[in-house]
């Protein structure tokens, strides 16, 4: 439980987590060596040659089989919809030949140059002992589109050349969709969610059961069949079957509304929010730093598609990113995803399931955490005095305390509440920082050393906000560490900065300008200036004038 769902659960209908997309890669390991290579064909093809030929040779037996496989399964080989490879798009092209599938059938085959890893034989084609390489090459490759009797729709493309590297796509919401309705569960699914289930808490359970077997299961299963060349004795006996690694993996957490008017309201205070506080102002807009769709980077927080319906806050991290939106008009959906499960700490064979299963969990925890921290705007009673004096350690050195007017602490709590952190698990170096503060602050690395920061960020970790990680360079949030930023970059940009400059520099034409013809905002700052003049007078002090 996250304190975003807390504050929210009465708007909130019901809610699951479960796996979004699961991208897995799938290659034979005993053939990731060449050496090896030789070996399988001395010993179980006669001590056949791999030259030039025979690797050709194999890739057209290949092409043959697909082909008298299409006949005999009335699954047509389809070129890819307007030469693009984007997997979403090709998942709509085919979907009128999933209509009265049968369980277990191949529906469609998508054929597509596509680029994979292969083996090619370096020497002249007469040459009967050429050195064998791996090389990454573009080549026609094949996408069996499946309806799995237990996973629904998934895909699986191979490679039509030796040693045949597979990709797995697997989609859990169609396996729960088998599960209830095994069960009997009333659910109605709407594309790639559940707006309504008639068992939550057992939705629930089964998006937890999945298991690393369920993944092998299926896997295994097609990836024999649609590798003819192996023999099942060369299975069993030389360990031909494909090994499955996470390559792709999506992780999401559905809060389904009772209402949409609940949803719109809190994404756009979401969105008003993140354009300041987390500094993602516009699509190319980066924390003050102008990026183009070409930008490298991978620390970075934007809001996507501003221009849509439903805009998408996106934070990045490593080969991996976080983010959030609204689908199907209510509900709000929170989805970490990753490229390289080695971001979050778990290595790539699918047997670390249950491990990414809870660590993703928790990256959507803190980033609900976090957007929590967001809309709310309090510190409490007596606690900003004790956060301004300074700090005695034990070992006797006086660091200064919090101040809300401090340029360079404000800056270091800039970089601190970046949403890319929360993308990397909630921690960071000091390095991962310093870019995004000199940023915020406005200045080089000339007029604001390294270490520098790092001594303003030592009064915020004497505070106990900010925490090193034992035996590591990286620091994490402790606490309401993330909440004080939050609330200090709110108190000084939307509170004291605005009102100092309407008091002290305002322009002539506002006071003479109708009220209601004054932009809501600037209406709100004139109360909120009007209440303190009438709080004074009430005191007996003199209003300055």
């Amino acid at each position: 439980m996250n304190a975003f769902y807390e504050h929210h659960k009465d708007s909130i209908q019901f809610s699951y987590r479960c796996f979004d997309r699961i991208l897995l890669n799938g290659l034979i390991q005993p053939f990731q060596q060449p050496e090896r290579v030789l070996g399988f064909f001395n010993t179980y093809r006669e001590g056949k040659r791999v030259t030039k030929r025979t690797l050709t040779e194999i890739a057209d037996q290949f092409h043959y089989w697909v082909k008298n496989r299409s006949e005999k399964w009335g699954a047509p080989i389809l070129e890819p919809p307007d030469g693009d490879d984007d997997d979403s798009r090709r998942d709509k092209f085919v979907e009128q030949y999933f209509q009265q599938a049968k369980p277990n059938q191949v529906v469609a085959i998508l054929k597509a140059r596509e680029p994979a890893r292969i083996m090619i034989a370096i020497g002249k084609k007469d040459n009967d002992s050429p050195h064998l390489e791996y090389k990454q090459r573009w080549v026609n490759q094949y996408n069996f589109y499946v309806n799995d009797q237990h996973w629904g729709r998934i895909f699986i493309r191979m490679c039509p050349h030796f040693p045949f590297s597979a990709r797995v796509c697997l989609n859990q919401h169609h396996w729960l969709a088998r599960r209830m309705t095994e069960e009997g569960i009333d659910f109605q699914q709407c594309t790639n969610a559940f707006l309504k289930c008639g068992n939550p808490t057992r939705l629930q359970g089964l998006a937890d059961s999945l298991t690393t077997r369920d993944l092998l299961q299926c896997g295994q299963k097609w990836l024999a069949t649609l590798t003819p060349f192996f023999t099942d004795k060369e299975r069993k006996q030389a360990g031909c079957q494909h090994r499955l690694f996470f390559a792709q993996v999506e992780y999401c957490d559905n809060l389904i509304f009772h209402r949409r008017a609940a949803v719109e309201q809190v994404t756009q205070r979401l969105l008003d929010l993140n354009r300041n506080i987390g500094q993602p102002k516009k699509i190319t807009t980066i924390f003050g730093r102008k990026v183009t769709r070409e930008y490298k980077g991978k620390l970075q927080s934007v809001i996507e598609d501003l221009d849509l319906p439903n805009p998408v806050i996106r934070s990045h991290y490593g080969h991996g990113f976080a983010k959030q939106y609204v689908r199907d008009d209510r509900l709000l959906r929170t989805e970490p995803a990753t490229n390289s499960v080695y971001d979050y700490g778990v290595n790539k064979d699918v047997e670390n399931l249950p491990q990414l299963r809870e660590r993703m969990s928790e990256i959507i925890d803190n980033y609900h955490n976090v957007q929590q921290d967001v809309l709310e705007t309090f510190i409490d009673r007596g606690q900003l005095r004790k956060l301004a004096e300074p700090t005695i350690l034990s070992s006797g050195r006086r660091i200064p305390g919090l101040k809300l007017d401090h340029p360079r602490q404000l800056a270091v709590m800039h970089s601190l509440v970046r949403f890319a952190n929360v993308a990397a698990g909630g921690r960071f170096t000091t390095a991962d920082l310093y870019g995004p503060a000199l940023d915020a602050l406005g200045t080089t690395d000339a007029q604001y050393s390294l270490a520098s920061f790092r001594y303003d960020l030592s009064k915020i970790r004497a505070k106990g906000l900010v925490e090193r990680i034992p035996r590591s360079r990286r620091y994490r949030l402790v606490g309401k560490g993330y909440s004080i930023c939050v609330a200090f970059l709110k108190l000084f940009e939307k509170i004291y900065a605005p009102l100092t400059a309407g008091l002290l520099t305002p322009f002539r034409g506002d006071r003479a300008l109708a009220e209601e013809k004054r932009c809501e905002l600037d209406r709100l700052y004139q109360h909120v200036s009007d209440d303190l003049d009438a709080l004074l007078r009430a005191v007996g002090l003199k209003v300055a004038a």
